[in-house]
């Protein structure tokens, strides 16, 4: 399984409209082939509460990077989310646990 992470950083002011949209937007990437599972958090270190951590299992890496993003699903993911961002967020991807407890 790959997992995709990415820090979100919300506009101050509009974490609750970005929350109802990621609602909306939710489905549209459960829905794409090799999806596995998605957590959303929000930061709760003071001054950092408009952060969010987006944790996405994917089966490959291609399923997000090839299939996701290239499909008309993404499309519409980008008009809900992508203006609350500032900065825009840094994207990466890892291979298996190395280590658990």
């Amino acid at each position: 399984m790959i997992l995709e992470s990415a820090l979100l950083d919300v506009l101050p002011g509009q974490e609750e409209t970005f929350l109802a949209a990621f609602a909306e937007a939710r489905p549209l990437i459960a829905a794409q082939r090799g999806f596995r599972s998605l957590e959303l958090r929000r930061c709760l270190d003071a001054g950092s509460t408009s952060r969010f951590l987006l944790q996405v299992g994917w089966d490959t890496l291609e399923d997000h990077t090839e299939g996701f993003r290239r499909s008309p699903e993404y499309a519409r993911w980008r008009e809900l989310l992508h203006h609350f961002y500032d900065p825009f967020p840094v994207v990466e991807h890892y291979g298996e646990p190395l280590l658990t407890a």
